[in-house]
């Protein structure tokens, strides 16, 4: 049953990251956070494979796995996410140089973090830093996320501003969870975390789709009409 769960958490985050990034980029023409979202879906997609083949540590997809991971959790999901976000929250438009450097950047730290994870977390060594480092950009980007959650709130996306703000708290506690508070109660594989995080990985990527568009839809309306603009997203 576990499995079946885990398999399910991740197609799930699989099909969000593609569905709704490719979504962001050909309706939006937003690829900082269309093509991050198509970056976890990469991730998922490599996960599963590498479980379905046996998850052998000397896999090239295992490698592969985690410098996605340290992709997103150190520019992706934080500092992407932000650029990507705030192209509703303050009318930024970034050039394509900015989203080619960004990505650039992200790589690079990818690259560098790839090798950290985890086995000197407990012994004080330049993992545990590095995890010290996810904790803290999350932190960071949940706080902008809270600034995000109120603009929705005061647009009148009252709904998705609670949505949003859950779906952060979820993923500021998976991040929490990743490297320094493992579930006494799961198997060496830490199955039950990892379907926990897919499936919240997933759900912030489709609720952050929903809340990006209601505040674009708030400013188109803004725009062609700011004095009826007031508090009409439900």
């Amino acid at each position: 049953m576990r499995e079946v769960l885990f398999l399910l958490a991740d197609l799930w985050m699989i099909f969000v990251g593609y569905f709704y990034g490719w979504k962001l980029v050909r309706r939006y023409g937003n690829y900082l956070l269309g093509l991050e979202l198509m970056v976890v879906a990469t991730s998922g997609s490599n996960f599963l494979l590498w479980s379905l083949l046996g998850a052998k540590g000397d896999s090239a997809l295992y490698d592969l796995a985690y410098f996605l991971d340290a992709f997103s959790r150190s520019v992706g999901i934080t500092l992407i996410l932000i650029m990507g976000l705030m192209m509703v929250t303050h009318r930024y438009k970034p050039s394509r140089g900015v989203d080619i450097a960004v990505f650039g950047v992200a790589i690079v730290a990818g690259l560098f973090l790839r090798p950290f994870h985890g086995a000197e977390l407990h012994t004080g060594g330049i993992a545990y830093w590095v995890a010290v480092f996810y904790v803290v950009v999350n932190l960071l980007t949940a706080a902008f996320l809270g600034y995000f959650v109120k603009r929705l709130w005061d647009a009148g996306a009252k709904r998705l501003a609670i949505r949003t703000g859950l779906v952060t708290a979820a993923g500021t506690t998976i991040a929490l969870i990743y490297d320094f508070f493992p579930l006494p109660f799961d198997d060496a594989d830490r199955t039950i975390f990892y379907t926990a995080a897919l499936a919240t990985w997933g759900t912030q990527g489709f609720v952050l789709f929903h809340a990006y568009r209601a505040l674009h839809d708030h400013n188109a309306a803004s725009d062609a009409n700011p004095a009826r603009a007031t508090g009409a997203l439900a």
